[in-house]
């Protein structure tokens, strides 16, 4: 057996990583933390999507691009949480093609995947509600046929990189049930949504009687987008951990403290090894995971569940240290700890948390092994 990633696989790697490491950041916000217009910025987008290809990673090659799997997506992702980069690769990007490609809808993909693949056009996934985070039914948003117009009526929530997006992929309450729908942009009214994050940009959004052309049943859907969510946020978080660990280590190596740098003391090294092996392990299981998922593997729900819960956590955890151990400076504006403890829980909640994952784990496990 070889476990390792194939050679064009790490040149994608380390590809990103040479841009992001050049531009992506992480760029501290002055207080008040005021982000971007756009949410990103736009020509590093243009130069990790159009030119390095990443946007259509995994649009079929008749639709312009690679072909390729969640595995990709996931070092794109894992390299995009090291650098804390506000980017639409998860949520106007990678969630919207996998949504299109497992509804089917060949109609919906000839229109939506090309502009995607270029880095011309964002589709954001519309699924969580106030009342309803990411479950699979009971939604409030209904459809209704109306003169032989599927018309929308509701309001969404934590919808991701929704301000720029071009259409929206929205979940709605269908008359044989959920159902997923496009809308475009114009016709739905974009609201501002404060989030803990500044780096990763969301709204609300609010339809009333908005157009929309059916594309399919939303439970396979949405199954195939939790599992894929799962394991690209637990690549983001293990992406981030792993470097703000190695910033973490450098900095105790220079904070004096008694007359000698604070990670000279064993209590220091301690915590530090707990958390490298933490990182280590959250990597494993990522990679794991997104082979899984990016096979289809009938194990890939399992340990998309697992991933999102640990990996999660593991950024949690070195967020928090990373912020006790640079002392008064952690918790100034014009360091980047405070961005990491954000993001960390920013995370955490998105798509689910890792307790609600585990107990899908739980129900996965008793699914598979009967009563």
């Amino acid at each position: 057996m070889h476990f390792a990633f194939s050679a064009q696989q790490e040149d994608l790697r380390l590809t990103v990583r040479a841009l992001l490491d050049q531009d992506g950041g992480p760029h501290v916000p002055a207080p008040p933390p005021a982000p971007a217009p756009l949410g990103h910025d736009p020509e590093l987008w243009r130069r990790l999507g159009a030119e390095i290809g990443a946007a259509g990673l995994t649009v079929p090659e008749e639709h312009g691009g690679s072909g390729a799997t969640l595995v990709e997506s996931c070092l794109v992702a894992e390299e995009l949480g090291r650098r804390l980069v506000p980017s639409p690769f998860v949520g106007g990007t990678a969630l919207a093609v996998e949504a299109l490609l497992t509804a089917g809808d060949s109609a919906a993909a000839g229109r939506l995947l090309p502009g995607i693949a270029a880095a011309d056009r964002l589709v954001a996934l519309a699924w969580a509600e106030p009342e309803n985070w990411w479950q699979d039914t009971g939604f409030a948003t209904t459809a209704r046929l109306d003169a032989g117009t599927w018309r929308l009526d509701g309001r969404k929530s934590f919808v991701l990189d929704g301000a720029r997006a071009d259409a929206f992929l929205v979940v709605a309450t269908a008359p044989d049930g959920p159902a997923l729908f496009e809308v475009a942009a114009e016709p739905a009214a974009v609201l501002p949504h404060p989030a803990v994050d500044p780096t990763r940009p969301m709204c609300a959004l609010e339809l009333s009687a908005a157009p929309a052309a059916p594309i399919g049943p939303a439970g396979p859907v949405l199954a195939r987008c939790r599992d894929a969510a799962a394991v690209l946020l637990a690549a983001e978080c293990v992406g981030a951990a792993d470097r703000w660990l190695g910033e973490i280590v450098g900095y105790v190596q220079t904070r004096v403290q008694f007359g000698r740098p604070i990670g000279s003391f064993q209590a220091i090294k301690h915590r530090l090894a707990d958390l490298y092996v933490a990182v280590e392990s959250a990597r494993s299981l990522s990679y794991a995971a997104s082979w899984a998922a990016g096979t289809r593997d009938e194990r890939g729900s399992a340990w998309a569940a697992m991933a999102k819960s640990l990996c999660c956590e593991t950024y949690q955890d070195v967020a928090a240290e990373g912020i006790q151990l640079h002392g008064g400076l952690g918790i100034t504006w014009e360091h980047e700890a405070h961005l990491h403890l954000k993001r960390a829980h920013g995370a955490a909640h998105l798509f689910g948390t890792p307790r609600s994952h585990r107990r899908r784990l739980e129900a996965l496990h008793h699914r598979i092994a009967g009563p």
